[in-house]
């Protein structure tokens, strides 16, 4: 017997056999939640089918063809031809399958030549199934790539070709990401060759990967005549030739990052001062233990007229703050002689965190010239001595945007916190949460504001200004608009002098069930109906995903488990199914938009998370967080085991997020996980959208595979377009440089970077006369791309006179 089972045929039986069980046992358990009923007669037909195996019975063989075509028939049924959500539910079986067909196999169950050949064919249909979830997958990303309608013809003019810097995080204060570049072209794009590289040296160190920090190289350079300025993840200035990539200088803050669970710098701000003879171009920078430092941008030193020698501290008036919780990561934004910034704080920890008051200050002293703290009555009134800012208040923590023309600034709003329990928030907390605000850069003083989400309890603060673009009228003139990309995957477009929406939008009805007592929920959320969404539908059990048929039927399980509503699903003292999450369908990258022709392009991500609400003695208990007393406790602030614990202190409860994965690490929700979208914003319709990322460097089974197939990917970094009609992006998880055709979203080149591409390229016309396209290439911690820190340039071969 021992022998039997030992052999092939024995160990082949054995598989089949428990697989059936498993099938047996969990489908039970889904068909007693009310889901799929084929898993359990599946799962006796392969189980029978394994007993048989061992035994060396032929019908062994014959009844797993039997389950398997019953098999193929349901998932016809289930997903029709899209191969990517077929491959999870055939693939292995037709695998086992094509392998109960090979002769070591059948020899053994079959005593006569034909009865062999003819189990021999059945390999055919194993065959022709392997080969069938291809073809439909790649079928079904192509089908995905649509031209909805055609490419809108240049209606503005193009911004001045001369201008050859990038001196904001989208090129421009109005955040549009658009060059006047035209060197490179979609006719020669494909030449694109390594121009230079460079590495800072400044790499992550071990404790800063694990137990779910994040280290990440998202920095985009600015760029001021023939240089380049870059902020490392532990907040180094390097300012580097823009045309050889050869280090100038470099500045190290020797700020103390133990304690920060998120490092990252996006950008350096840069302004001229003439009338500071110690400084007259200088680079504005932030730390990681939140300092504001002024340094020379001809040589790196601290520039001795602002501050105190070249520093402001972040903290003054902030109260009580720990190491780690306030720092900002996006780049400062100059205009009109304010510098204007906003902090990150350390997410859902506690209520009455360090306040989300935005500060402006003058470039040249350093000096306070404003300080916006919506929990006053008056916001912009200075404190009287002793004061302090109100805590816990809505945080602006991403890019900020702003309109020279009306002078003002366009603030992203944050939630107070913590981030999945509302019961305690203020009237003013709950009226500015996820909120564009528009202010007077020169006074602070507030001109209007707009709520993207009511009573925000699913973290969905706007991560991004939004970004600015006139639209052409029927009469001839334009009207000064913004767009803001969500989150929720929502676009709003509101008039920018008054906050007024130009496309429809609609107060629905959303669920209101209170889980958690004390807590309220807005009846309603404002959709924007108006506009083309980019939202996710809701998930169904048909919609589950898996690295194979066994994660699969365990995601699918989860499903019927979970909690899910819909995108508003309430928090509860359970686990919710959060989708999107608080990653976003577009998260702080935001969209670029070509002014010219009125296009906004966004790349967009599809991942579920799950949020466990527990109460904290059941979280203290399972040793997820310890007991703190609170912002008046002398010792140290008790960080939870890992980043992805929301402790909630002050609240009676405690939140748990994390990715929603298989057992094998493969996403619970199919395919696509990516796409590039480009939106006309004068017609409001979908130009053209398509899959964007391959599955090549996908974490399953714990480690990276090398199969690239066109899933579309999940996304961090923005993307660029430039007036030749070309869109480059980083970005997605398998560690490439793309370019896209503007017109129709045609992939036209890729390069493999070093490292994840989890940041937004820029691209300039450098001294040289050569065009460049440069991006960070130093992976993203959440994401679990590649680490490193490279900066990546590239242009067109030299022509013989460069």
């Amino acid at each position: 017997m021992l022998r039997r089972i030992f052999s092939f045929t024995g160990i082949t039986g054995l598989v089949v056999a428990l697989a059936g069980l498993f099938f047996l046992i969990f489908g039970g358990w889904l068909l007693a939640l009310g889901g799929s009923p084929y898993y359990l007669p599946a799962g006796i037909l392969f189980a029978l089918s394994g007993a048989l195996l061992i035994a060396r019975r032929p019908a062994g063989f014959w009844l797993y063809l039997i389950a398997f075509a019953a098999t193929l028939i349901w998932s016809l049924w289930e997903v029709g031809l899209d191969g990517w959500k077929l491959m999870p539910r055939l693939f292995g079986f037709s695998l086992l399958g094509l392998w109960l067909c090979l002769p070591w196999i059948t020899r053994k169950l079959f005593d006569r030549p034909a009865a062999r050949r003819a189990a021999s064919l059945s390999s055919l249909l194993y065959l022709v199934v392997l080969a069938g979830i291809f073809i439909t997958g790649w079928r079904v990303s192509d089908q995905r790539f649509v031209q909805n309608n055609p490419f809108p013809a240049a209606s503005s003019p193009a911004p001045d070709s001369n201008d050859r810097d990038w001196r904001y995080y989208g090129r421009t204060p109005e955040g549009q990401r658009f060059s006047p570049a035209s060197q490179i072209t979609p006719q020669n794009v494909a030449q694109l060759q390594p121009a230079w590289e460079f590495h800072t040296g400044d790499l992550a160190k071990k404790f800063e990967t694990e137990n779910g920090r994040e280290y990440n190289f998202e920095v985009t350079p600015t760029k001021v005549g023939n240089r380049l300025y870059i902020c490392t993840p532990h907040r180094h200035v390097i300012a580097l030739e823009a045309t050889s990539g050869k280090k100038i200088w470099e500045y190290d803050p020797n700020n103390n990052t133990s304690a920060n669970e998120y490092l990252a710098c996006r950008g350096v701000a840069y302004f001229d001062a003439p009338q500071s003879q110690a400084c007259p171009h200088r680079i504005l920078t932030t730390t990681a233990d939140a300092r504001l430092i002024a340094l020379s941008a001809d040589n790196g030193q601290l520039c001795s007229d602002f501050g105190n020698k070249g520093i402001v501290s972040l903290t003054d008036n902030m109260g009580k703050v720990p190491a780690g919780f306030h720092f900002i990561t996006s780049q400062p934004l100059i205009m009109k002689d304010r510098l204007v910034l906003g902090g990150w704080v350390y997410d859902n920890q506690a209520r009455g965190e360090p306040s989300g008051v935005v500060r402006a200050y003058d470039p040249v002293s350093g000096q306070l010239a404003w300080a916006w703290d919506l929990g006053k009555t008056n916001p912009t009134a200075p404190l009287q001595p002793g004061e302090t800012y109100t805590r816990g208040t809505p945080n602006a923590w991403g890019t900020y945007t702003a309109d020279a023309n009306l002078g003002l600034i366009y603030l992203p709003l944050g939630n107070a916190t913590p981030d999945y329990y509302g019961a305690q928030r203020r009237d003013f907390d709950d009226r500015y949460s996820s909120a564009i605000v528009a202010l007077d850069i020169e006074t602070g003083e507030e001109r209007w504001h707009y709520q993207t989400v009511h009573h925000d309890v699913w973290d969905f603060d706007v991560p991004i200004g939004p970004t600015l673009v006139d639209l052409p009228q029927a009469d001839g003139s334009t009207l000064p608009a913004l767009v803001q990309t969500t989150k929720m995957g929502q676009l709003f477009m509101l008039d920018r002098r008054t906050g007024k929406p130009l496309a429809q939008v609609t107060e629905k009805a959303v669920p209101t069930t209170v889980h958690l007592p004390g807590e309220r929920l807005s009846p309603t959320q404002p959709y924007s109906e108006g506009m083309p969404t980019l939202a996710p539908r809701d998930l169904t059990e048909r919609d589950m995903w898996g690295a194979t048929p066994f994660d699969q039927l365990m995601c699918r399980v989860q499903f019927h488990q979970y909690r899910y509503q819909g995108q508003y699903t309430p928090p509860a003292l359970d686990t919710n199914i959060a989708y999107p999450a608080f990653d976003g369908v577009v998260d702080w990258h935001g969209a670029s938009v070509d002014p010219t022709h009125h296009l906004l392009i966004a790349n967009t991500s599809y991942i579920p998370f799950t949020v466990e609400g527990m109460r904290s003695e059941e979280a203290i208990k399972k040793g997820l967080m310890k007991p703190w007393q609170g912002w008046d406790s002398k010792g140290p602030y008790p960080k939870p085991k890992d980043f992805s614990v929301g402790p909630e202190y002050g609240t009676p409860y405690a939140a748990v997020v994390k990715p929603w994965l298989s057992a094998l690490g493969a996403p619970c929700n199919a395919p696509p996980w990516g796409k590039l979208v480009a939106i006309d914003l004068v017609s409001k319709k979908i130009v053209w959208q398509r899959p964007v990322g391959t599955t090549r460097d996908m974490n399953i089974f714990n480690t990276h595979t090398n199969a690239p197939l066109p899933t579309g990917m999940f996304s961090i970094g923005g993307n660029i377009v430039t007036a030749s009609g070309l869109i480059f992006m980083g970005a997605t998880a398998d560690d490439y440089l793309r370019a896209f055709d503007e017109k129709s979203g045609r992939e036209l080149w890729k390069a493999r970077l070093p490292a994840g591409g989890q940041a937004t390229p820029m691209t300039y016309v450098g001294d040289d006369g050569r065009q460049y396209v440069v991006i960070a290439a130093g992976g993203h911690g959440g994401l679990r791309t590649r680490s490193g820190d490279a900066i990546m340039a590239y242009a067109l071969p030299k022509k013989p006179e460069q």
